[in-house]
């Protein structure tokens, strides 16, 4: 059964009202529609296609009113719009006339076939041959009892898929905590640990500095008393381009008196100069250094254009001349350069010290209150406190300038030991110089120590190291005597004695006291020669005492395999070998200490410069060269050197001999050599000690004059320094006096 097709439903518009398509209604009098489907309606007008033609007519849908049994495509189910009649009414009725060109839907089909004419071709030429149109496959009858369907609503198309908003909101927030935890953390250094580096940066164009100058050390006397020390002064200095060409006379002419120094001069050291590289004018010229803080004071009251002065130091030495051959000197600068100065330079310097404070500018220059202020304490040097006897010292320079002032071009030395510690109580240099001025010498040889660096051939007083060596070897005894010739052949060499025996037998204190060569070397054959090299090591010779004097000759004992025929006979009586005045009387000394070598010492202890903490020197090095007995009887028998005097002759250092007290000791007279070249003049010496059965101390003196003359000095010298020494240090005189000796038994 068929049943006719519903009517469409009725939609409603957004105000609730219903609305249907203008095709839908029928006429007002019941009459049949025309065949002109859409006229008048705005339904149809709304369907046309982009071609100029309805829907309808693309679908090939028939008019209404022409087949009852027609239906509705569903697309016609779209005719519910409300405004496609209107835009019907506005195609003007072409609706109509394009029915006819409409195919007839397929026998024995329900459906519409829709078809559409084809356009009329373009004229030949033209841009593009015409499109081919769209047919629509017929569809099927919708069945009568289902109503129309309504087409499906599209969905609306949805928007391109973004990437994950929480993935980049993360993202974010760890680089934004990132950028400011980096800030964070900057700040917080630049707040606590660059902040003195940023804080300094504009202080130091406000501080100012200060040096602090520190003390260098003084050196003392065994006593504390001061040889060398350090004092306050100032220095004179001069800003040349604050000085024009018209006013430097002037200015020089103001200041030469104070100064001391030539006004030309002056003028000369005011002139403009460049600074090295070209890179602008000096601005600084000494004047003067180490001027007396009143001098100081009246030069600043002239007020001279570019004159100043500022703190400084200078060198005070209280006795002139007093040690200066030990002491030494130092620099303008307070550099030590010669002597226990430059030997002990880093010891006696001290460490300046610097105050640092934030000043203003200009008129405001002065310290600001509760600005920054930073003092570093100057550490003084320490001071050297010598083994030196000022006392002592001063009389044996006077004692040497006394002897030797009328010997041109002579050289002394005269030291003092104490036996028991090996002290050096004096160590007196002929010429001195004066260490506040060691320039106004006549060669700088003037300045050494000669006592250290005087080396010469001893001469006799080596005889004792001889004698010495046979008693504790056993070669001779106290009581030894032989015949001694006047002269004895050597190699090719003939050595004669000063005091001739003529063959007669002689005794061990007769040789020593008439200083006899040939008994000397007979006794040193008997003793070999390697044994005597020997012991005169023991005595010291060949090497440096060590006493703490830079420049110290280590002098020379031959060896035995340069010995020569002669050297048998020059070796023992003290020649062919090279010591200093020092050398032989630490020898000495051990003959005075019971046959104990005791290494001479200078240097007492050592003051620290800020502690005050007094640290004594290095013990001194010791060693057994002869035995006690064999030391006595070898001082008894030196004994005979200052006492005989008799029908047979007079010993040789009567002259050295001390009242009240017992002398022992030795003359000696040697040569002197110089780069290895032999110098005219000879070396008188004598070494003695006293008391002489108790040696308490050692006393050496050398003189060298190239004219001869040398002889008659030294003995009295000595017995005026030992004298001075016993009575300074208040030894009591001798309870008895010394054995008589049989010259020629």
């Amino acid at each position: 059964m068929y049943l006719p097709p519903r009517p469409p439903a009725r939609r409603r518009d957004p105000t609730g009202s219903r609305r249907g398509s203008a095709r839908d209604a029928g006429p007002a009098d019941g009459e049949p529609r025309t065949g002109e489907p859409g006229i008048g309606g705005i339904s149809g007008a709304r369907a046309y296609t982009p071609r100029g033609r309805t829907v309808r007519e693309e679908r090939g849908t028939p008019a209404r009113g022409q087949g009852a049994e027609q239906r509705r495509t569903p697309r016609s189910t779209r005719s519910g719009d409300p405004f496609r009649p209107a835009l019907q009414v506005l195609d003007g009725g072409r609706a109509a006339a394009r029915v006819g060109r409409r195919d007839a839907p397929a026998a024995g089909r329900g459906g519409v076939v829709r078809t559409v004419a084809p356009r009329t071709p373009r004229a030949p030429g033209g841009d593009e041959p015409p499109p081919r149109r769209r047919t629509t496959t017929p569809r099927a009858p919708r069945r009568a009892d289902r109503p129309a369907a309504r087409r499906p609503s599209r969905k609306p198309r949805l928007p391109p898929k973004l990437a994950d908003s929480r993935l980049r909101l993360r993202l974010g927030t760890v680089l934004a905590l990132t950028l400011f935890a980096a800030i964070g953390i900057r700040l917080i250094f630049l707040q606590t640990v660059d902040v003195p580096a940023y804080a300094g940066g504009g202080l130091s164009d406000r501080l100012t500095r200060v040096d602090l100058p520190a003390p260098r050390g003084a050196i003392l006397d065994r006593n504390g008393a001061p040889l060398a020390r350090s004092v306050e002064a100032r220095y004179v200095f001069a800003d040349p381009t604050l000085i024009t060409d018209d006013q430097r006379p002037e200015v020089a002419r103001r200041v030469s008196p104070l100064l001391g120094v030539p006004a030309s001069e002056l003028t000369e050291k005011m002139k403009r100069r460049p600074l090295p590289g070209g890179t602008g004018e000096s601005t600084f010229q000494f004047l003067a250094r180490g001027v007396d803080i009143s001098v100081a004071k009246q030069i600043v009251a002239l007020d001279q254009p570019g004159i100043g002065t500022h703190r400084d130091e200078r060198r005070d030495v209280p006795g002139g001349d007093l040690a200066a051959n030990l002491v030494g000197f130092v620099s303008q600068d307070m550099s030590g350069l010669e002597g226990l100065e430059g030997r002990y330079d880093d010891l006696l310097q001290g460490k300046d010290g610097r105050r640092v404070y934030e000043a203003g500018q200009g008129d405001l220059d002065a310290p600001i209150p509760g600005g920054y202020s930073e003092t570093t304490a100057p550490k003084p040097g320490s001071s050297l406190v010598l083994t030196i006897d000022r006392d002592l010292q001063f009389q044996g320079q006077q004692v040497l300038k006394r002897h030797l002032a009328q010997l041109k071009g002579s050289v002394g030395a005269l030291v003092t030991l104490d036996v028991k510690t090996g002290d050096v109580l004096t160590q007196a240099s002929y010429p001195a110089y004066d260490a506040a001025a060691p320039d106004k010498v006549n060669s700088p040889t003037e300045r050494e120590d000669v006592a250290t660096t005087f080396v010469v051939d001893p001469g006799s007083v080596h005889k004792a190291i001889t004698f010495g060596a046979a008693l504790q070897e056993g070669v001779i005894t106290p009581n030894t005597t032989f015949p001694v010739p006047n002269s004895i052949l050597m190699g090719d060499t003939t050595i004669p004695d000063t005091h001739p025996a003529n063959g007669r037998r002689m005794s061990i204190p007769g040789m020593l006291a008439f200083s006899s060569n040939v008994g000397t070397i007979k006794v040193a054959e008997k003793l070999g020669r390697d044994r005597l090299i020997d012991y005169q090591k023991r005595f010291g010779l060949g090497q440096r005492t060590g006493e703490g004097m830079p420049g110290e000759a280590s002098g020379r004992v031959l060896p035995a395999a340069e010995w020569s025929g002669s050297s048998y006979g020059s070796v023992p009586i003290g020649h062919s070998v090279d010591a200093t005045p020092l050398q032989m009387a630490a020898a000495y000394n051990a003959i005075a200490n019971d046959g104990t070598y005791v290494q001479p010492r200078l240097i007492k202890e050592v003051v620290d410069g800020t502690s005050g903490k007094h640290t004594p020197s290095a013990a001194p090095t010791t060693r057994s060269v002869l035995s006690p007995q064999n030391a006595a009887a070898l001082r008894t028998m030196l004994e005979a050197v200052t006492t005989v005097d008799g029908p047979d002759g007079r010993a040789t250092g009567l002259a050295a001999a001390v009242p009240g007290y017992r002398v022992a000791g030795k003359t000696g007279t040697g040569l002197r050599y110089a780069n290895g070249e032999k110098q005219p003049g000879d070396v008188s010496s004598f070494i003695g000690m006293a008391p002489a059965q108790n040696p308490r101390y050692v006393v050496a003196v050398f003189v060298w004059n190239p004219g001869g003359g040398a002889g008659a000095v030294a003995a009295p010298a000595f017995r005026e320094a030992m004298a001075f020494t016993l009575r300074h240090y208040r030894v009591p005189p001798s309870t008895g006096p010394s054995p008589k000796f049989d010259v020629f038994p």
